[in-house]
C-alpha cells in the first residue's frame, strides 16, 4: 500500500475544508503525481507539432501543407546552388538567330559576313570571298525567318530549302551551294565569278518575298 493510499485510508470519511485542503495537496505533491506529468521536452514536442499541423500553403492545411513547403524549400535551395555554380543563364547572340551553319561555330549576323566576304575578294582570296558571301545569303535568310536550319545543316541542304521557298531561284541557288562545297570541301580555287553570282544572287533574295512553306 503506497504513503498516499494509506494517508487516504486513515483519512475521515467527512473531512472538513482544512483536512480535505491538507489532504490534496499531499495528493499533488505526491512522487506518482509529479513522475506522471509531462517534461517541458514533451511540451515543446508538442507546440512543434501543434505549429506544424497548422501551417496553411493557399488552401491546403496540416501534413500536405507541410510537405508542399518542405518541397518548395528544396527547390530554392536548389535553385540557388545552381546559379551559385553556373551564374545567370544568358540569351547571346547565336540563340537570337538559331543554329550554327554548316556545323561551324560562326556567329556573325548577315551584315558581317558580307563585310568579310567583300574584303576577302578586295585582297585576292576568292576562296574565303565564295565562302563568305554564301554564308551571308543562308544567315540572311534564317534571319528572315525564310530558312530553317539545324546543327548539322549542309550548303546543299541550305540550296533545296531555300530553293523551294524561292522556286524562280531555286537553280542558282543549287549552284551557289556547289559553289561553296567546291572551294569549301574540294579544294577548288574560288573565282570572281563565282562571287559575284553569289553577292548578286543574295541582293536579289532581299527583295523577293518567299513562298509560304509546304
Amino acid at each position: 500500500m503506497t504513503p498516499t493510499t494509506t494517508a487516504l485510508a486513515a483519512a475521515p470519511l467527512d473531512p472538513d475544508p482544512d483536512e480535505a485542503r491538507g489532504l490534496l495537496l499531499r495528493e499533488l505533491t505526491g512522487r506518482d503525481y509529479v513522475a506522471a506529468q509531462p517534461t517541458w521536452l514533451d511540451r515543446a514536442a508538442d507546440a512543434f507539432w501543434s505549429w506544424l499541423n497548422g501551417i496553411r500553403f493557399g488552401g491546403v492545411e496540416g501534413a500536405p501543407a507541410v510537405a508542399l513547403v518542405v518541397l518548395l524549400v528544396v527547390v530554392v535551395v536548389a535553385l540557388v546552388v545552381v546559379l551559385a555554380v553556373y551564374g545567370v543563364p544568358r540569351l547571346n547572340r547565336r540563340s537570337a538567330r538559331g543554329p550554327e551553319l554548316f556545323g561551324e561555330g560562326d556567329d556573325r549576323d548577315a551584315d558581317r559576313l558580307r563585310r568579310a566576304a567583300t574584303a576577302a575578294a578586295a585582297s585576292g582570296d576568292l576562296v574565303l570571298a565564295v565562302t563568305e558571301s554564301f554564308r551571308a545569303l543562308a544567315r540572311a535568310l534564317v534571319e528572315r525567318d525564310a530558312l530553317a536550319t539545324t546543327p548539322g545543316t549542309t550548303a546543299r541542304t541550305v540550296g533545296d530549302r531555300a530553293g523551294r521557298r524561292f522556286p524562280e531561284l531555286a537553280d542558282r541557288l543549287a549552284a551557289a551551294a556547289a559553289s561553296f562545297d567546291g572551294v569549301r570541301y574540294l579544294d577548288r580555287p574560288g573565282t570572281e565569278a563565282a562571287w559575284r553570282e553569289i553577292v548578286e544572287l543574295d541582293a536579289e533574295l532581299e527583295q523577293k518575298t518567299p513562298v509560304a512553306a509546304s
